[in-house]
């Protein structure tokens, strides 16, 4: 294993809410990186990141034809977005905290690993 990426390098994420639920979608750029998201990006590891933002249930589907996993967080939006006074009623900040988060790759996933480009790559 090399010592990771962040998960913006590996994934794209999108996420949404639906009543008091919000879910987080993510999806792998390269086929070679969906075994590691399924591998690190765990129920029990999203509650032990951001335990104190849901309060709920968190439950994982695969969508390995998609290079998917999608995230159903229960009781994320407190109450929902129109009782919720929450400045992110729609739960959209979630991507943003699961692009944050670093996953352990297999060397070979190194190479499929999208580094920013720099003012010098433009």
């Amino acid at each position: 294993m090399s010592e990771g990426a962040l998960l913006r390098e590996v994934a794209h994420v999108r996420s949404g809410d639906k009543g008091d639920c919000s879910n987080v979608c993510v999806f792998a750029h390269d086929s070679a990186l969906y075994d590691a998201l399924v591998r690190e990006l765990t129920p029990e590891r999203i509650r032990a990141e951001f335990g104190g933002l849901f309060r709920g249930r968190i439950r994982r589907y695969e969508l390995p034809r998609l290079r998917g996993l999608n995230f159903v967080l229960e009781e994320a939006i407190e109450g929902g977005v129109n009782q919720s006074l929450n400045l992110d009623g729609h739960g959209k900040s979630w991507s943003g905290l699961f692009l944050g988060l670093r996953i352990g790759m297999p060397p070979s996933g190194d190479a499929a690993i999208r580094k920013p480009a720099g003012p010098a790559d433009k």
